[in-house]
């Protein structure tokens, strides 16, 4: 019974094994990955956009729960895409490993024997030249020199040529083959080792030091990544320019940025780069990206007591198209030794900018992306903001459940320009200085990316060799005056040439092409031989085909 159940347990494995590793299998499964991609390109993904994702749960509530119960919104992190993944890859080495093999034994096989009869091929063509036997061999050996050929001799004193060309074809497949299994795993290693964050850095001179994951405002990295061993770089922003066309479209975006790494950290010297959005920034193995801009209002606040403290938080622009931006500046009370009156006086400038203003009434919109007339409509709140808490919250807004419990309620509402200032009634001020640039740059580190486009270009190259190479046979008898009989089965003593010349071909895969090549060839060797042609065929033979 045992033995049986093992017989029967074998018998299942290996046909499961032949059946996954078929070239059939591979090519579903390739398909089957390609379509699993396709959520990740069509819906958002936790992974690049965590707002689009809360976006699309919020217009789509009960879709979303279901998108987001099978893994559609984390699709090339979960587990049926990575099923698929691993199954291609088995079923890939699966189906490699024995053509490789047999492509091998292929090539040290020599070319098949030349059939006895060569009109039966789907190409022929004879005829008889003034050559003798031993000239004529010389002259389709020189020129069939390129194909790989094997010489014999009949016993009826015939020569006989087999010649064979394109194995690169073969070649080419099993390239194509084995770089896109080398694609597989470099990408898998990628997503393995690599990590991206995103910073907004103040283009004041303001630096960033990739010297760990609390520098980033978000970070994602791979499974083997722990951000304790990140590159090490450090840059600084001096300046950010970017021009707009009369539409307000954007023209161009240009960071100046100074960088340094390796060596250069030890002893502080600093490297200038045009940073752009197609020109990063490379160094210690990382790549740095240009990827958005905004403004950064700068408000100083007076309070009763006379102390003063400036601060500039960034914004974030609500239309690409104005740059009409929104966001939240906070600040807590100075040398308030009671801790909890501190954070029942703290404030917060909650807002919209227009970096050119343009006023519908009282309410600001903005005309232009560029600083041409910068104006705030601000909404100064005061109360507690929750720092005691240890909450995490959003820099550009305010917990809106406080407001609700009136723990934080609005004290003023102003809109201000350049240089103006509002007075709450405790004396406090509050002044409008000016506006920065921020710049948001992307780190993103991945070491088989150089390797991953290795592969896809090879992978280019091996399909355009399958495609292009096509394998063909071809075979030449050169039958001497007086042995056997000619091409059209009359005897050789009554041809009028010498030496009577039989030559064949075969279209090993697609025959496109083969036929001209063929006709070439034929015509080249009788009338290298002085010959003249006494019957010729090309294309289908309507007596069938033989190899």
């Amino acid at each position: 019974m045992s033995t049986s159940f093992l017989r029967r347990t074998l018998s299942f494995l290996r046909n499961t094994w032949r059946g996954l590793t078929s070239m059939r299998t591979a090519l579903v499964l390739l398909f089957l990955l390609a379509l699993a991609a396709l959520p990740g390109a069509l819906l958002p993904q936790w992974s690049l956009n965590e707002d689009n994702v809360r976006e699309f749960s919020d217009n789509y509530p009960t879709l979303a729960k279901v998108l987001d119960a099978v893994g559609a919104f984390n699709v090339f992190g979960s587990v049926w895409f990575a099923a698929i993944y691993v199954l291609l890859f088995v079923s890939l080495i699966g189906c490699l490993l024995p053509r490789s093999s047999h492509y091998l034994r292929q090539l040290r096989a020599r070319p098949v024997r030349t059939p006895r009869n060569l009109e039966r091929m789907p190409h022929h063509a004879g005829g008889t030249v003034d050559l003798s036997a031993e000239e004529m061999t010389a002259v389709a050996r020189r020129r069939l020199r390129r194909w790989r050929t094997e010489e014999a001799t009949e016993p009826d004193g015939s020569r006989t040529i087999s010649a064979e060309r394109g194995y690169l074809r073969e070649a080419g497949n099993l390239v194509f083959h084995f770089a896109l299994v080398g694609l597989l795993i470099t990408v898998a290693g990628g997503q393995l080792t690599r990590y991206e964050g995103q910073v907004v850095v103040q283009a004041d001179g303001s630096s960033f030091c990739n010297s760990g994951t609390y520098n980033y405002d978000s970070f994602r990295a791979g499974p083997t990544v722990d951000g304790t061993s990140l590159s090490e770089f450090c840059l600084r922003v001096k300046d950010f320019d970017v021009g707009y066309l009369p539409s307000g479209q954007p023209d161009n975006f240009h960071a100046d940025i100074d960088y340094q790494s390796g060596e250069a950290l030890d002893n502080g010297n600093w490297k200038p780069h045009d940073l752009q959005v197609n020109n990063p920034l490379r160094t210690a193995g990382d790549r740095v990206y240009l990827t958005g801009n905004g403004y950064t209002p700068v408000f100083t606040v007076t309070f009763p007591d006379g102390q003063q403290r400036t601060k500039k938080t960034q914004w974030k622009p609500v239309n690409t198209g104005t740059m009409l931006s929104q966001g939240a500046t906070k600040f807590d009370r100075p040398d308030m030794p009671d801790e909890q009156r501190r954070h029942e006086n703290q404030l917060a400038i909650r807002g919209l900018f227009a970096p050119t203003a343009q006023l519908n009434g009282k309410v600001l919109s903005s005309s232009f992306p560029a600083l041409n007339d910068p104006m705030v409509a601000v909404d100064v709140l005061k109360g507690k903001l929750g720092f005691a808490t240890g909450e995490s919250q959003s820099i550009f807004n305010v917990n809106q459940e406080l407001i609700d419990s009136g723990e934080l309620e609005r004290v003023e509402r102003q809109n201000l320009a350049v240089g103006d200032s509002v007075r709450l009634a405790d004396g406090t001020s509050i002044r409008f200085d000016g506006v920065q640039r921020w710049v948001n740059l992307q780190v993103s580190h991945n070491p088989f990316q150089p390797y991953v486009l290795v592969f896809a270009l090879t992978v280019v190259v091996g399909l355009g060799a399958s495609l292009s190479i096509k394998r063909r046979r071809i075979w030449v008898r050169i039958t001497p005056a007086g042995a056997g009989t000619g091409p059209t089965g009359t005897d050789a003593e009554e041809s009028d040439g010498d030496t009577s010349v039989e030559i064949g071909g075969l279209a090993r895969t697609d025959q496109a092409g083969y036929g001209e090549e063929f006709t070439r060839i034929a015509e080249e060797l009788l009338v290298g031989g002085r010959g003249s042609t006494s019957s010729s065929v090309a294309g289908d033979n309507s007596r069938g085909r033989s190899s």
